[in-house]
């Protein structure tokens, strides 16, 4: 699985809903843990899947190690355990990146158009990261004139998440597929603005080419069932691609 051997866990920093952030004897280190626990709804519907985070942990390892080949800049270092990943520590930017390139979801309903249908070209969409609020929608308007992120900070995030969906895009066509929508989030480093978070299940919507069955946190949202067997494939299916 790898790791550094001289680094060593520390106390816990921070615990979101979806993971747990431990300090390392590293300075410029944090180790991120995978739980179980399942939110919807800006955490208004609560559960727990089983083994979620091994299979987020595992599918979002693979993915950071696949994106980094590519050139993409990422905060992933290493797989440690089952649940623990690696990675540098970043400054997150205030920012939740959507990229869509099938109508679902809140697109769906904002646009009257029903879920499924093929986006002639990729939409990208900011929001503003606040669970208090909601997560609001935002622009580039608003994001300079509240100082969450430079204009160049906004290039390259715009320049990188549309790299990045190109290439997932074609990953999980090849696993038989369809990314629906999914979420990015970016931090700041010594080194740069860097891909940080997870990409898994938990912030995807992947539909299955064939079935059209959800591949996804939908499953827990609405009540679908079949939440771990789900996940479970889903690993199966990252883990064997390329």
């Amino acid at each position: 699985m790898g790791g550094t051997a001289t680094v060593t866990k520390g106390e816990a920093i921070y615990e979101g809903k979806a993971k747990i952030i431990h300090a390392t004897s590293s300075p410029d280190l944090l180790i991120q843990y995978f739980k179980d626990d399942a939110t919807a709804f800006n955490g208004k519907k609560k559960g727990t899947i089983q083994d979620k985070g091994v299979c987020n942990n595992a599918i979002s390892s693979h993915i950071f190690g696949l994106l980094e080949k590519e050139g993409v800049k990422t905060h992933f270092v290493s797989r440690l355990s089952d649940r623990e990943m690696l990675v540098k520590k970043v400054s997150i930017i205030p920012i939740e990146v959507v990229m869509r390139n099938v109508v679902a979801g809140s697109l769906s309903t904002r646009m009257g158009i029903p879920e499924g249908e093929q986006l002639k070209e990729p939409v990208l969409e900011f929001y503003y990261k606040n669970d208090d609020l909601g997560d609001p929608m935002i622009n580039r308007y608003h994001i300079s004139a509240f100082n969450l992120a430079t204009d160049e900070e906004v290039v390259t995030i715009e320049k990188e998440a549309f790299r990045i969906n190109k290439w997932l895009l074609s990953f999980f066509d090849r696993m038989g597929i369809r990314l629906v929508d999914y979420k990015l989030e970016f931090g700041r480093s010594p080194e740069g603005v860097l891909l940080a978070d997870e990409i898994s299940p938990d912030g995807c919507r992947l539909w299955d080419k064939t079935t059209g069955e959800k591949m996804d946190k939908d499953r827990f949202r609405r009540d679908l069932g079949m939440l771990t067997e789900v996940y479970e494939e889903m690993k199966r299916r990252v883990l064997a691609a390329k």
